[in-house]
């Protein structure tokens, strides 16, 4: 039996901070701790503030609450094929944030319309062979030297996989190497490819020393999660772009 082209998030909406917390208590963090962890990478890689940001599999609009707090000036979108978790979003009524349900393939913009697409551990969410179909359509409406973040689970963590593996929701996940993330968005000729990873000690007090570290790690493989930053347009335009 083929795998769904989208795992269904409509049954998990209103528990899914509750479950989420329960499966990462190990970590010694809660789920917002890693919705604003995601944020704070972006906005270490963005020097502007009235963006249009649209973040792709959205769910309950957590991501939101902290581009609000660190893009204060930003427009933002969010889309998700989880009715259930895009009603949960508008009950946030967020000022300058709009949520909406889309079908997973055709985002309903023009082109040229964002500075910035966000997706946040959703590929792994999604049958392989519809990535580059949706990446495609991510490029269309980005502007031109618009980023692209791609924030995944490191399968080469043996905590993350361990957490992935008991986690409810993530049942059907199938995890993305970041390897394979990177080498799918040169294809779709994406420019200035770039991967960090994230996460590499449990957020407990015995481990408080350790966490400054991190900023150092970032080119080493073994992180908990990593993100994939990308570029749309020419070299030329790119070497023209002033953030």
């Amino acid at each position: 039996m083929s795998r769904k082209a989208f795992d269904d998030f409509d049954g998990f909406a209103k528990d899914y901070r509750h479950i989420h917390n329960e499966n990462i208590k190990c970590s010694g963090a809660d789920s917002d701790y890693f919705s604003e962890q995601k944020i704070e990478e972006v906005r270490k890689n963005e020097t502007g503030q009235s963006l249009k940001v649209l973040d792709l599999g959205c769910g309950d609009g957590n991501s939101a609450v902290f581009f609000r707090k660190y893009f204060s000036a930003c427009e933002y979108f969010g889309l998700d094929t989880s009715k259930e978790s895009v009603s949960l979003a508008d009950e946030r009524k967020l000022s300058n944030a709009a949520f909406s349900y889309y079908n997973g393939f055709d985002i309903p913009f023009s082109e040229n319309a964002f500075d910035i697409v966000f997706i946040a551990c959703v590929l792994h969410h999604i049958d392989s062979q519809h990535h580059e179909k949706i990446l495609t359509e991510v490029k269309r409406v980005l502007r031109p030297c618009g980023r692209l973040y791609i924030f995944e689970h490191n399968p080469l963590n043996p905590l993350t996989r361990r957490v992935v593996k008991n986690c409810p929701f993530d049942e059907d996940a199938v995890l993305l190497t970041s390897f394979y993330t990177k080498k799918m968005l040169m294809k779709l000729e994406f420019r200035d490819v770039n991967t960090g990873y994230t996460i590499f000690f449990p957020r407990h007090r015995i481990f408080k020393g350790l966490l400054r570290l991190e900023k150092y790690l970032k080119w080493l493989p073994i992180g908990g999660q990593y993100y994939v930053r990308s570029i749309k347009g020419s070299s030329k335009t790119i070497d023209s772009y002033v953030g």
